[in-house]
């Protein structure tokens, strides 16, 4: 099992080092899978025990210059590690300058990602720092624990308003309650309110539009025949929705919205080569 993986180019870094913060604000622990075409950071707290859950799919062609990995075996060529991105995201930091970034799997005392950061200097010998960050290696029959999460079938799927301004609106609603309500119809009307025994507040957003696939029959059949106007909602925890709008650093060129009416809220933000998917589980 081997891998290895540079960055030369600081655009390519820095965007990099933008995902790991916006997951290391989503998870305190999560895996990374590496394919050979692809890296996924998963957080999967069990939906069922009210945890949300996380699935962000990079192509490493758009980051990396040089990228090699061997599996575990040649039929399942594939590497899961556990690590916490925030130690991860920290060795990034260092970075900002940095001429190169190395990225290797290393196994001195514990399994450990090795990043090492060439930082320019003014002599002609160059300053490398290392940081070494322990990780698990995940054994190949709990890999099934970590598939894609489906999309369930949504009652209303809404693209979603500006994320700074959702942010803002959201920061003020989480000093008044734990819970948000998050209602949304075809018509691409949106609703934040909360409700307390002394306050009710609510932010409309109109104009957002639905996506196509909110009318086919092929993703959403429940959708066909239904009032345009009628809301579907979901009571969701405020803290895990503030999370996901703080942790923003990559300005997403959609954000959209799925909500299964009572069950489960499903946010989806896409990049250019990155997609985000956030799963917050609806409170009953």
């Amino acid at each position: 099992m081997r891998f290895r993986a540079k960055i030369v180019d600081l655009a390519c870094l820095n965007h990099f080092s933008r995902i790991i913060n916006t997951i290391a604000k989503l998870a305190k622990t999560c895996i990374l899978r590496l394919t050979v075409c692809k890296l996924y950071f998963i957080l999967s707290d069990k939906v069922a025990n009210g945890g949300a859950s996380m699935w962000c799919e990079l192509s490493q062609g758009n980051f990396f210059d040089e990228f090699q990995m061997e599996g575990v075996a040649a039929e399942h060529n594939e590497i899961y590690l556990e690590l916490v991105p925030e130690n991860l995201s920290r060795a990034l930091k260092t970075s900002q300058s940095a001429k190169a970034v190395k990225i290797k799997l290393t196994n001195k005392h514990c399994p450990c990602l090795r990043v090492a950061v060439e930082l320019p200097s003014l002599s002609s010998s160059s300053r490398i720092v290392t940081h070494d960050i322990p990780v698990g290696v995940i054994p190949r029959r709990m890999w099934s624990d970590f598939r894609e999460p489906s999309v369930p079938d949504f009652d209303v799927s809404i693209y979603l308003p500006v994320l700074k301004t959702m942010k803002s609106v959201v920061e003020r609603m989480k000093n008044l309650s734990n819970f948000i309500v998050i209602e949304a119809n075809l018509s691409g009307e949106m609703n934040l309110k909360i409700e307390t025994d002394l306050v009710s507040v609510t932010t409309h957003f109109k104009d957002l539009g639905n996506p196509p696939w909110a009318s086919e029959d092929g993703c959403q059949s429940s959708a066909q025949g239904r009032d345009l106007e009628s809301m579907t909602e979901a009571c969701i925890d405020i803290k895990k929705l503030q999370q996901l709008l703080a942790g923003q650093q990559v300005n997403p060129t959609k954000a959209l919205c799925n909500i299964v009416h009572k069950r489960i809220v499903h946010f989806i933000l896409l990049h250019e080569e990155v997609s985000l998917q956030y799963f917050i589980p609806a409170i009953a």
